[in-house]
C-alpha cells in the first residue's frame, strides 16, 4: 500500500511535457512583440508614427483586459533604417528578449535582411511597412504583409497618370532594395501600356545627394515623376527640381510618410500626390478610422496621419489572429489562426489570408497634399 501511495503522488507531480516547454514571450499575464524601425535619423517618423498607432490600439486591448487575460507588451529597437542594425536587433529579440512574435516592423532593406533570421527562427511578423515582392513571392510561412504592394500603387499611379494623358513618366528612386522593387513595379506598369521609362535618377539611402537625378530628369521635361524613396531626400530632389524651373506633376508612394513628407516640403509640398494602403484618417465614416480616431484621442492623441492608421491596424490584425490563436498560444498557432483570417473585415477594410496567400490587402487610394499640408482625396 505504501509503494503504492508514493507512486501515486510521483504520477500527481510530474508536469506534461507542453507544459515544460514554455512559448518564449508567453506568461499568464503577457504576450512580448518585438519591433524593429527608424526611431532616429532621416526615416525617423515612419517608425515613430507606425508604432504610435501599434501601440495605442495594444493599450486599447489591454486596458479591456487583453487576449486571454494577457496583456501585450511592445518592446521596441531603433535600426535607424540600416539593415544590418535590423539584424541585430532581430537576433536580439529572438535569442535574449526571448519575443513571442515581430510586428511592425519599417523598410525594405532592413526586413530583407532580417528575414533569414526570423524565418530559421520560425518566428511570425505581422505587418512590415514595406510593399517588396521580395517579402510576398514565395510565399514565407511567417511573414504576413497587410498592406498593398509597391506593384500595387506603382500600377495605380501609372494608370492614372496615363488616363490624364502623361505619358513622358521618370522615375526618381532609392538605391536599395526598397527604390529597386518599386522601380519594377513601374517598369511592369508601364510594359502592360507599350511604354518606357523616359529618364531615371537615384539617390543613395539616408542622403540627399540628389544633383545628378534632377538633373538627368529635368532634361527630358517629364510629364511626371514617380518617387521612391523617403521623405527626406524626396523633400530635397523636389525643391531642386521646381527651383531648376520644372513644372512637372510629382508622385509617391505611400512609404514616402505622407504627413512626415507635408511637414519637411511646407508650402513646396502643395500638388504633391501620394498613393496610399489604408483609409483617408480623416473619414470617420469609414467604421476603422473612427474607431483609431476614437482610440488615439483618448490616448491624447490628435495628430491623424496614413502611418499611424497603417500602424493601427496592424497591431488590430495581431490581436485578431491572438484571439483565433487561443488560449494556449503558440507562433504555429498564430500562424495557422492567421492563415484562416479569410476575409475578415476590420471596419470597412477587408484584410485577407489563406496558406497560399500572406498579402491581406490591396488597397490603393490616391492622394494629394494642398493648402496648408492638409491633404486631399
Amino acid at each position: 500500500m505504501k509503494t503504492r501511495f508514493l507512486i501515486a503522488c510521483l504520477l500527481a507531480s510530474m508536469v506534461p511535457l507542453e507544459t515544460l516547454a514554455q512559448t518564449p514571450g508567453v506568461t499568464a499575464r503577457s504576450i512580448l512583440l518585438g519591433q524593429s524601425a527608424a526611431f532616429s535619423g532621416p526615416a525617423a517618423q515612419l517608425g515613430i508614427q507606425m508604432n504610435l498607432g501599434t501601440k495605442a490600439y495594444f493599450d486599447y486591448v489591454n486596458a479591456q483586459g487583453g487576449v486571454y487575460g494577457r496583456k501585450i507588451e511592445l518592446k521596441t529597437r531603433d535600426d535607424r533604417y540600416e539593415a544590418n542594425l535590423c539584424v541585430e536587433n532581430t537576433k536580439t529579440f529572438i535569442e535574449e528578449d526571448k519575443v513571442f512574435a515581430l510586428i511592425s516592423y519599417v523598410g525594405t532593406p532592413t526586413t530583407v535582411a532580417a528575414m533569414p533570421i526570423f524565418t530559421q527562427a520560425k518566428v511570425p511578423l505581422v505587418g512590415p511597412f514595406t510593399g517588396a515582392e521580395a517579402l510576398r513571392d514565395p510565399v514565407n510561412r511567417y511573414i504576413f504583409n497587410v498592406r498593398a504592394s509597391y506593384f500595387n500603387e506603382t500600377e495605380k499611379i501609372v494608370e492614372q497618370m496615363v488616363s490624364t494623358g502623361n505619358h513622358n513618366i521618370a522615375v526618381f528612386y532609392q538605391d536599395d532594395a526598397y527604390g529597386q522593387a518599386g522601380l519594377k513595379g513601374v517598369e511592369i506598369a508601364m510594359a502592360r501600356r507599350n511604354m518606357k521609362i523616359s529618364a531615371l535618377g537615384k539617390v543613395e539611402r539616408n542622403t540627399i545627394k540628389v544633383e545628378d537625378a534632377v538633373k538627368a530628369i529635368n532634361a527630358v521635361q517629364p510629364d511626371g515623376v514617380i518617387m521612391i524613396s523617403a521623405y527626406t531626400s524626396i523633400t530635397e530632389f523636389v525643391r531642386r527640381m521646381k527651383n531648376a524651373g520644372s513644372t512637372t506633376q510629382f508622385h509617391n508612394v505611400s512609404f514616402v510618410g505622407s504627413k512626415a513628407l507635408a511637414d519637411t516640403l511646407k508650402d513646396e509640398g502643395y500638388g504633391v500626390a501620394i498613393s496610399q494602403v489604408v483609409p483617408f484618417p480623416w473619414s470617420p465614416s469609414v467604421q476603422i478610422v473612427k474607431e483609431y480616431e476614437q482610440v488615439l484621442t483618448q490616448a491624447g492623441i490628435t495628430d491623424f496621419n496614413f502611418s499611424s492608421l497603417e500602424g493601427f491596424i496592424v497591431g488590430k490584425v495581431m490581436v485578431e489572429g491572438l484571439k483565433r490563436a487561443g488560449k494556449d498560444l503558440t507562433r504555429e498557432k498564430l500562424v495557422t489562426a492567421l492563415e484562416g483570417m479569410n476575409n475578415v473585415d476590420l471596419g470597412d477594410f477587408v484584410v485577407g489570408f489563406s496558406p497560399t496567400n500572406h498579402s491581406g490587402s490591396k488597397f490603393v487610394d490616391l492622394t494629394m497634399i494642398g493648402h496648408a499640408g492638409k491633404f486631399i482625396k
